[in-house]
């Protein structure tokens, strides 16, 4: 029912060939149980497939490579709702070049899907004091799909 969508694999992604593990793995497992889902509920993509070189940030040439894929994957998934995580995943589905912090905190549309872009947990691993920001964006989440936190 709920699509996560964060940007790139890291060093630990590439390693374990899984998304979102590790230290920001750890704290988006604990995100999602907070608004009552399991990390086995939810389908965690990246907008690039492949880890860029040093971990750089994602090319445009990158992301329109991997566009197929992750468009393919809504479509099969039809989420009833998609969070972003991280500025790329934002900017990309909503074709803007706004920063995260003016896109979070409202629920725009992707494909008439609600869609709710939220810090990326490595991100907040960072900055701990913009988790309160983060937790609302989840109860947004959770309003969209019904149920948890948000109720």
């Amino acid at each position: 029912r709920l699509m996560v969508i964060g940007e790139a694999p890291g060093a630990d992604e590439d390693r374990q060939g899984e998304p979102f593990v590790g230290r920001a793995g750890q704290l988006l497992n604990g995100m999602l149980e907070a608004i009552g889902l399991k990390r086995e509920q939810v389908y965690i993509a990246n907008i690039v497939k492949c880890r860029p070189p040093g971990n750089r940030n994602p090319q445009p040439e990158e992301i329109t490579a991997c566009t197929p894929y992750l468009e393919r994957q809504i479509e099969i998934l039809k989420p009833r709702a998609i969070c972003t995580m991280g500025l790329f995943a934002a900017q990309f589905l909503l074709d803007s070049k706004a920063p995260i912090g003016r896109l979070r905190g409202r629920v725009f549309r992707y494909r008439g899907i609600p869609l709710v872009p939220t810090y990326h947990p490595a991100y907040l691993l960072r900055r701990p004091e913009e988790k309160a920001k983060a937790w609302q964006d989840l109860l947004q989440v959770a309003r969209r799909l019904g149920h948890g936190a948000g109720r």
